[in-house]
């Protein structure tokens, strides 16, 4: 089945219909061979933050909902729902944020149990192009199921938030900056969540595309209804299957511009069969300001270290923080691998000669204080 993404058209979030997106699913994808009564199933949200289900930042609980009663028939029982969203990872910030996200009436509706242990475990990826280990929260480390449930998001780092970029979701809290740190380039850090999708190797990956978000995602886009949820056995497939609904270039989502170039996921469109509903496409859907990535991208490997000083000169977007807006949480500093963003004055100030330009900030801010700034010139 690899190379088969399903889709399913839903205007909705309602019972009825995911009920049926999901079973729709489970029969053309053959989901039910995949289970045992007897396994441990962890299903990953996108749990970014603390935001409700109808801003769209994060995963739908009706769409998680759905997906633990279709388990459920299949006999399934032991399934724990768990995320490492972004900054702390300790008790309060994940209790808060199941409950602001909708996971916790999931939880307590199913009887699915919540992950509220903070322990992780040091796995090895099969086979590395970067990074050799990664710490693994331990309810996705230890299950013998991983499904993974993303939101259709832009992001202004990785360009799309899809089922790959959803496990970086798997690394614990604070832990996460630090791969921001060891990785800068954004093509090496693309490589690096390849890297961590073959440690994790989800057997089932879900997209919320119900409602999308355009923009500069993954938390401060605009809203989009696209009417559909997706699915499939590889997350590398779906991802080719969502740079055709955003109208991108594969080559330019480099996630999937990596899987490919691995050879673990497809070389193109043409290797993704689509089974179910049409597939929804939208070609003006918004990009991030963040165009001067995509820049560097198409520029030959061999040039870019003459290019990228002019790049970053001239054309890379940056974060920029509206102090009338800012309430001096510090959720930006904590979030920051660069330490480069201090509190003065109930502010948040951010050193521009320090930062790597990884819009952790940005899509940490909580009240939408801080946003990335384009050059004009890239307006033209």
């Amino acid at each position: 089945m690899r190379g088969i993404v399903s889709v399913q058209a839903a205007t909705s979030y309602d019972e009825a219909v995911m009920d049926a997106c999901v079973a729709g699913h489970f029969e053309l994808l053959r989901l039910d061979e995949l289970l045992r009564p007897d396994m441990r199933v962890t299903i990953k949200p996108n749990l970014l933050m603390k935001r409700r289900p109808e801003e769209g930042t994060t995963t739908h609980p009706a769409l998680v909902a759905a997906i633990i009663r279709r388990l459920q028939k299949a006999g399934v029982t032991q399934i724990t729902l768990a995320d490492s969203p972004g900054g702390l990872y300790n008790h309060p910030q994940l209790t808060a944020i199941y409950r602001a996200t909708g996971m916790e009436a999931v939880a307590e509706e199913t009887g699915t149990q919540l992950n509220l242990a903070l322990e992780s475990q040091n796995l090895s990826c099969p086979s590395p192009a970067l990074c050799r280990s990664f710490p693994i929260i331990q309810p996705v480390a230890g299950a013998d199921l991983v499904i993974s449930v993303c939101k259709l998001k832009t992001h202004c780092m990785a360009g799309l938030s899809g089922g790959v970029k959803n496990l970086f979701g798997c690394i614990p809290g604070l832990t996460k900056p630090d791969f921001h740190w060891r990785y800068p380039d954004p093509e090496d850090f693309c490589s690096m969540l390849v890297d961590l999708c073959e440690t994790v190797k989800p057997a089932i990956t879900f997209c919320d595309a119900v409602i999308s978000m355009e923009g500069d995602g993954p938390s401060s886009g605009q809203l989009r209804p696209t009417g559909m949820t997706l699915c499939s056995r590889s997350p590398y497939a779906l991802g080719m299957a969502l740079c055709q609904v955003i109208g991108r270039d594969p080559e330019e989502i480099l996630t999937v511009k990596a899987a490919a170039s691995r050879g673990v996921g497809p070389a193109g469109p043409q290797e993704v069969e689509l089974v179910g509903d049409p597939l929804q496409c939208y070609p003006d859907f918004r990009r991030p300001c963040t165009v001067s990535m995509d820049f560097l991208s198409k520029v030959p490997g061999v040039l870019r270290p003459v290019v990228r000083p002019l790049v970053d000169r001239f054309l890379t977007t940056r974060p920029r923080i509206d102090h009338k807006r800012c309430v001096g949480c510090g959720k930006c500093a904590e979030s920051c691998p660069a330490h480069t963003i201090t509190l003065r004055d109930g502010k948040a100030w951010i050193d521009d000669s320090k930062c790597i330009r990884c819009y952790c900030c940005h899509e940490m801010c909580p009240i939408r204080a801080i946003h990335v700034k384009q050059n004009r010139l890239l307006r033209l």
